[in-house]
């Protein structure tokens, strides 16, 4: 039987009288990769925060790897891709990749950055300062960043956000070797391509509820956007 990763029963978000999530539903298993599609205010960076422990949710069960309250084991098990880079402007790439080993405790520290340098196509910028640094760049170097301590779940809000074509095409062969090692991805994008290509599931979010799911295969993704149409607009 395959692991969860994530299993949501009910889970609901509030802010005030506002809710960003209600009663939804989902499970993640090891190896799986899910992409969430919504229009913007549909509650998917909220349910990524929720994932990643930055948030807790206002109602419903969690859990994350099996635990209901996720201590440091289970956090360093995540990474986190989101708008910010969570990424130092004057450290080169080198240093922010060594601040955050340090932070995850990775073992052979310069062995992994090399590697992920190398993983990332940054090897020829290593000693460069990250201000320096394209939007294209710096997103290569928080893939990084996120992939640095081998996570077994990997989160990704919105990734292509501001990458040139290049940058993006590289990005997910970097995500497609990711899924083949057996992690678990989710990943919130309005790139319908590029988020059926890397993943094998598919839900849409609106108004802070699932509203659509893919069975056990995924449409094309000129039928997803049929399917996107109908119900990110339905009253």
């Amino acid at each position: 039987m395959v692991a969860s990763v994530v299993e949501a029963v009910d889970l609901g978000k509030r802010f005030a009288s506002v809710s960003a999530l209600t009663d939804l539903d989902l499970e993640i298993h090891a190896g799986e990769s899910l992409a969430i599609f919504g229009p913007n205010g549909a509650g998917k960076t909220t349910l990524v925060k929720i994932l990643a422990t930055l948030l807790r949710q206002s109602a419903g069960r969690l859990r994350l790897f099996g635990e209901e309250r996720p201590g440091p084991a289970v956090r360093r098990r995540i990474g986190l891709l989101s708008h910010a880079s969570f990424l130092y402007g004057e450290l080169t790439a080198v240093e922010n990749l060594k601040f955050y080993a340090g932070l995850y405790g990775v073992a052979r520290p310069a062995a992994r950055i090399d590697e992920m340098l190398s993983e990332v196509g940054l090897d020829a910028w290593r000693e460069r300062p990250l201000k320096g640094f394209s939007r294209g760049m710096e997103q290569r170097l928080a893939v990084a960043r996120a992939f640095l301590h081998d996570p077994d779940l990997l989160l990704l809000d919105e990734p292509y956000t501001g990458l040139d074509p290049e940058a993006a095409t590289h990005l997910q062969g970097v995500l497609a070797r990711f899924h083949r090692r057996g992690k678990a991805i989710v990943l919130t994008t309005h790139d319908i391509g590029r988020g059926l290509d890397v993943c094998d599931r598919a839900v849409i979010l609106r108004g802070g509820r699932l509203v659509w799911q893919s069975g056990r295969f995924v449409p094309s993704p000129q039928e997803m956007a049929r399917i996107y149409e109908r119900h990110s607009s339905a009253a």
